[in-house]
């Protein structure tokens, strides 16, 4: 069987907030060195599926910049399979925004067919997990599956978050309900799904054309599959996995990482998460400075009395002297001068954090209290930021000072700027 994966990375990701006002959902940082995107594409060349579309949309210039020609996953291939960056165009037969997942699927049908593949892999860009697409494929061909949905049990308190599907004692799905109020289950749709080419281009194109539909694979294709009584089969997920579509779950996925032993394990040698690397120098960490449970990735610095706890630093991230650094994420070229404290925040890239400023706090009763910074932004020298915060990209100094001349911002603010 001859299997093209498509990936569905044009989200804009609205609740990760400031993280996405210049970059696709997909094309977040994740884990220090990785993007999210990282994950589904290592996925497929782990298991040997190396014919690889990737349908973008919102803002995806980090995105194409990042992949660009497949190389770290083997995927700058010419002649057979390799990876084509797809999204919407304008020409002889006009395209417009995708109305939804499935909608950016048949906008593309002609370059999913390319190759006559017997069985189309749809996946989300922007999931977090570590998965052999190959067991998904021998468990849809044994049931002779006409699609199968990849699912993963959740708490029922979250259920309402996911589609959820119930299936029968062989998992044949027997309904499918697309974020219900009141989840009668809490088996859930992972957004992996398995279809046989002619299946698909079928539903697809009566979707089409179908009034008051979403174009939507969980909220139409999928219920209206099993509604017509398809061969449609749960395949259950067992490992770890995470939609990380809000900051409290993005954050959350970082601190699994620093668990003992991780969730998700990034050392596994037999299933390499590939990524675009850039050349930085070896990790500096001073006399006197304390690392504890930490991810630190190349080019970092930490300087003399400096503490780094329970946190990620990307490449090239500066700790000057008696900085201090907990549960945090701090993305590259980050600078934190000496005496700052920065506690529960994720810091966008080329943040700048004055001498002794303290951005954040770590709360031990209600919600996270996370606080978020921008790209680029700049905190003046011994500005005081509190918790839930949240400050818009490429904020200067001027811009901050103008706005609170007395160097302090109050619990809860959020200041982002057209």
């Amino acid at each position: 069987m001859k299997v093209k994966a498509v990936i569905l990375a044009g989200g804009e990701g609205t609740r990760l907030k400031v993280l996405t006002i210049k970059r696709a959902k997909p094309a977040v940082p994740f884990a220090g060195k990785y993007r999210m995107i990282d994950f589904p594409l290592s996925n497929c060349v782990n298991s040997g599926i190396f014919d690889v579309l990737v349908l973008t949309q919102y803002r995806p210039h980090s995105l194409n910049d990042h992949i660009a020609r497949g190389r770290p996953w083997d995927l700058d291939r010419s002649f057979s399979g390799g990876i084509q960056l797809l999204q919407p165009y304008k020409g002889h037969y006009d395209t417009d925004w995708y109305s939804g997942t499935a909608d950016a699927v048949t906008q593309n049908l002609n370059f999913v067919r390319r190759g006559l593949p017997d069985q189309i892999l749809i996946l989300s860009g922007d999931h977090v997990y570590q998965m052999n697409y190959n067991s998904l494929i021998r468990y849809h061909n044994e049931r002779k599956a006409d699609v199968t949905v990849c699912t993963i049990t959740v708490p029922i308190d979250e259920a309402s978050r996911y589609g959820i599907v119930d299936v029968d004692d062989e998992y044949r799905v027997r309904a499918f309900v697309e974020k219900p109020p009141e989840p009668p289950g809490n088996l859930a749709n992972m957004g992996v799904y398995l279809f046989n080419r002619d299946v698909l281009e079928t539903y697809l194109n009566e979707d089409r054309v179908m009034p008051g539909s979403k174009h939507d694979f969980g909220r139409d294709i999928l219920p209206r599959m099993v509604a017509t009584n398809l061969r449609v089969y749960a395949y259950p997920f067992a490992g770890y996995w995470i939609d990380v579509g809000t900051v409290d779950a993005y954050w959350s996925a970082h601190m699994d990482l620093l668990e003992m032993p991780p969730s998700l394990d990034l050392n596994d040698r037999t299933w390499v998460i590939h990524t675009r690397s850039e050349e930085r120098p070896p990790v500096h960490i001073q006399a006197g400075a304390t690392v504890i449970d930490s991810l630190i990735t190349d080019g970092s610095f930490v300087g003399n009395g400096a503490v780094v706890e329970r946190s990620i630093l990307s490449p090239g991230v500066y700790v000057g002297p008696g900085a201090v650094i907990r549960e945090s994420i701090v993305m590259t070229d980050s600078y934190i001068d000496a005496g700052a404290v920065v506690e529960r925040c994720i810091l966008d890239k080329y943040v700048l954090v004055g001498r002794n400023a303290r951005v954040g706090e770590k709360r031990d009763v209600g919600d996270l209290g996370l606080t978020l910074i921008g790209k680029n932004s700049r905190l003046p020298e011994g500005f005081q930021i509190g918790h839930s915060c949240v400050l818009g990209t490429d904020l200067s100094e001027e811009d901050l000072l103008r706005h609170y001349p007395g160097k302090q911002i109050p619990p809860g603010t959020e200041l982002v700027e057209d």
